[in-house]
C-alpha cells in the first residue's frame, strides 16, 4: 500500500495583486477617481506580473493553473489585469468589492510640504486614525475583500484565481487573515506596486499565506504617493 498522502481537500490559491506604477505626474491621492491609468513603467509591471504565474509552475506543471481572473473597476487595475488574463486565455470579470478605499482626501496632495493636511478643515477626519476616520473602515474593506476571496476560491477549486485590487485593501486583508491588528503604520505595508499576495486554502481552510515582488526591479526609487 502506498504511504504517499494528499490533501483531503483540493488545494486552491487565491493570488491578490496589486496594481502597477500609475501615471500620477501631479501627486494627488487619486483613489476611486476615475481616468488615472498606468504609466508606461507601470504597463511593463503588468507584463511581468503575467510572466510570473505563466512561469511558476514546476516539471510537472510548467504553468500556473489560472482559471480565473478579476479586477477592481478602475482603469489602472483592469490595465494589469488584462495581460494575465490575456496569458491564460480568459476574460477579466470585475468584482466591485475588489475596489480601492474610499478616502476624504481623494484628488488632493498630501505630502512632502504641499500641506492639505494642515488646513484646519481636514482636521476633524484625523482624529480616529484606527478606524480611520478619513475614509472606508478597515473593517469594511475586510469584510468585502474576503467576500471577493471567497467567491473566487470557490469559482477555481482545486486551481488558482488572481484578484488584481489595490494596496490597503490587499494589506488590511492580510492582517485579517494572519490575526494581526488593522490599525497600522502604513509606511510598514508589505504590498508593493505589482506584488503577489497568495492564499492558499485546503478546502475553505485558509492553510497558508505567502508574499512575491516579481516586479522589483521596476519599481520606482522616488517617493510615490502614499497609498496609490
Amino acid at each position: 500500500m502506498s504511504t504517499d498522502q494528499s490533501p483531503s481537500e483540493p488545494l486552491t490559491r487565491v493570488h491578490l495583486v496589486r496594481h502597477g506604477l500609475v501615471h500620477n505626474p501631479e501627486g494627488v491621492l487619486y483613489g476611486r477617481i476615475p481616468g488615472f491609468r498606468l504609466a508606461e513603467a507601470g504597463e511593463r509591471m503588468a507584463e511581468r506580473v503575467a510572466d510570473y504565474f505563466v512561469g511558476r509552475g514546476d516539471a510537472a506543471q510548467p504553468r500556473s493553473d489560472v482559471a480565473v481572473v478579476t479586477a477592481s473597476p478602475l482603469e489602472r487595475a483592469q490595465q494589469t489585469a488584462a495581460p494575465i488574463g490575456a496569458a491564460f486565455g480568459l476574460d477579466v470579470g470585475t468584482d466591485v468589492d475588489l475596489i480601492e478605499a474610499e478616502n476624504h482626501f481623494e484628488g488632493l496632495t498630501i505630502g512632502h510640504g504641499k500641506g492639505s493636511l494642515l488646513r484646519p478643515e481636514h482636521w476633524l477626519y484625523l482624529r480616529n486614525p484606527l478606524r480611520p476616520s478619513w475614509g472606508e473602515p478597515y473593517r469594511a474593506q475586510v469584510d468585502r475583500m474576503v467576500r471577493a476571496v471567497r467567491a473566487a476560491r470557490a469559482a477555481a477549486e482545486g486551481r488558482e484565481a488572481v484578484l488584481v485590487s489595490h494596496q490597503l485593501p490587499i494589506w488590511v486583508t492580510r492582517l485579517h487573515l494572519e490575526r494581526r491588528r488593522l490599525a497600522h503604520d502604513p509606511r510598514r505595508r508589505e504590498c508593493t506596486l505589482a506584488s503577489v499576495t497568495t492564499l492558499t486554502f485546503e478546502g475553505a481552510t485558509l492553510a497558508g499565506v505567502s508574499y512575491s515582488e516579481p516586479a522589483l526591479d521596476l519599481l520606482p526609487t522616488g517617493p510615490v504617493v502614499p497609498g496609490a
